[in-house]
């Protein structure tokens, strides 16, 4: 079976970012001279002979069967590796197959994770429901960037700590570099789930994160076309150190195999978590779906600094509205987090944020279904502008507590800003803000609608205008 670690053609981390988006990971094609690497969709890979069958089947170069490897995949496994500086990464159907894969790479039954709690309601549900039932128990740390509240949750049992890049959805940073401090105290690895930031914004493993992971739906494929998920192995976890916290990796395995560890060194758990759970679980991502995440890789840079540059600007432009409560969003210069953005995230705080409404759901209600640019729609990370209501969506089996703790205020929407002209999506919310209900605006909001359809494109640019200005004077 071939793997992301095999083979990686010349672009390493000496090289740009953008020039590893576009090289790392591929080879010409020694059939035809294919210049990007061609979509393999087959099953399964014929073998010349009696011993190459063996072979294959006993950990040789080559492909098999596409559950176990396929060429097309190994590709973008390899440029993702590259990317995130990374030595191996595993390929999924999904991001949450992919969060999935890589805590069973570390976890069993009777084991213990420390996860923060503000992530992805999806992973949240994840920990609570499914993995509890395989007996792995679950506790979420409340003040994520506190050392003693991850230290005061850790057990002797702990074997995984769990946080996200940039926090679903409100943008409430977690200090990586704190938290994989905490965790290695502990003999245990950091997962980060990397899916808003991208590797072009933040790499976690350069700040002390074990294991990353992604939706590859989202940022990475960028288009909106594909399902995909990634693990990525730092291969710096020093697992023989914590032997006894990590049997799996570091006694003999089944068939009297030497341990992981043993056999592969630093690639201990990406093999295991390829070979072990991924290829028997299942989660196979297609071929055609890891060639569409080829192409999308190879403009990453060029699209991120887009949708980075084209948020802040929505951001600023919200928070001065009077119908606007607040802003979730680490790169403006009010929000709590912007310390933590600009170390960790200087080229840019993502395109993914909330904001909250005065008006409550009633406002929310009307600027969600009044929007005509912005796409209504359980996505992020898309070429188009895209809205959802957190608290009746992806929230909406949380009690009213555990939306009130997380921030999931009825007035909250979360926005993922596309590629868009900057001025026509501000003309867009400019009309939707304009449709609250009277009687649940602000004293100070404006009560009537634009005058004439032309009005809110022409304040919309009067306002970009205004933001340009003030950044070049900034500059200067």
């Amino acid at each position: 079976m071939t793997s992301a670690g095999d083979g990686i053609q010349a672009s390493g981390p000496e090289q740009g970012f953008a020039t590893r988006q576009v090289h790392a990971g591929q080879e010409i094609d020694p059939a035809h001279g294919a210049r990007i690497t061609p979509l393999y969709l087959s099953a399964g890979f014929a073998f010349d002979d009696f011993d190459e069958a063996a072979d294959r089947f006993n950990g040789g170069a080559g492909f098999s069967y596409t559950r176990l490897g396929n060429p097309t995949t190994a590709a973008v496994e390899r440029k993702l590796a590259a990317l995130e500086g990374g030595i191996d990464a595993i390929a999924v159907s999904s991001g949450q197959a992919a969060v999935s894969v890589a805590l069973l790479g570390v976890l069993k039954a009777g084991d213990h994770l420390l996860s923060a709690r503000n992530i992805y309601e999806g992973s949240r549900g994840l920990f609570r429901d499914v993995l509890s039932r395989m007996g792995i128990a679950v506790d979420f740390v409340d003040e994520h960037n506190d050392p003693d509240a991850w230290r005061r949750l850790t057990l002797p049992t702990t074997r995984a700590y769990f946080v996200e890049s940039i926090p679903n959805p409100r943008n409430d940073l977690v200090d990586l570099r704190l938290v994989a401090d905490v965790a290695h105290e502990h003999g245990v690895p950091l997962l980060v789930d990397n899916t808003f930031a991208t590797p072009y914004l933040v790499r976690p493993i350069e700040h002390g994160a074990d294991v990353v992971v992604h939706s590859t739906s989202k940022f990475l494929a960028g288009h909106g076309n594909s399902l995909g998920g990634v693990i990525i192995d730092s291969g710096r976890f020093p697992w023989a150190r914590y032997a006894e916290l990590h049997p799996h990796l570091t006694q003999p395995a089944s068939g009297g195999d030497a341990s992981f560890v043993d056999r592969f060194g630093p690639a201990a758990y990406s093999r295991f978590t390829r070979d072990v759970i991924a290829s028997r679980l299942g989660p196979t991502v297609s071929p055609f779906n890891a060639f569409l995440l080829q192409q999308g890789l190879e403009t990453l840079s060029l699209r991120i600094a887009r949708h980075s540059e084209s948020a802040l600007e929505i951001a600023e432009w919200l928070e001065q509205r009077p119908e606007v409560e607040s802003v979730d969003y680490s790169g403006l210069a009010s929000s709590p987090y912007r310390a933590l953005s600009e170390r960790y995230l200087p080229r840019g705080a993502g395109s993914v944020f909330s904001f909250t409404l005065r008006g409550g759901e009633a406002a929310a209600r009307a600027v969600h279904d009044s929007v005509g640019l912005f796409t209504r729609m359980t996505h992020l990370g898309d070429v188009r502008s895209l809205v959802l209501h957190p608290g009746t969506t992806s929230h909406a089996h949380a009690t009213a507590a555990e939306k009130e703790a997380a921030g999931i205020l009825p007035g909250l929407l979360r926005v993922s800003i596309g590629l868009e002209d900057v001025p026509d999506l501000l003309a867009d919310l400019d009309q939707a803000l304009a449709r609250i209900p009277v009687e649940t605006r602000p004293a100070s909001g404006r009560i009537a609608p634009p005058s004439s359809p032309e009005d809110s494109p022409r304040d919309a640019h009067r306002i970009h205008e205004h933001i340009l200005r003030r950044a070049a004077v900034s500059i200067a």
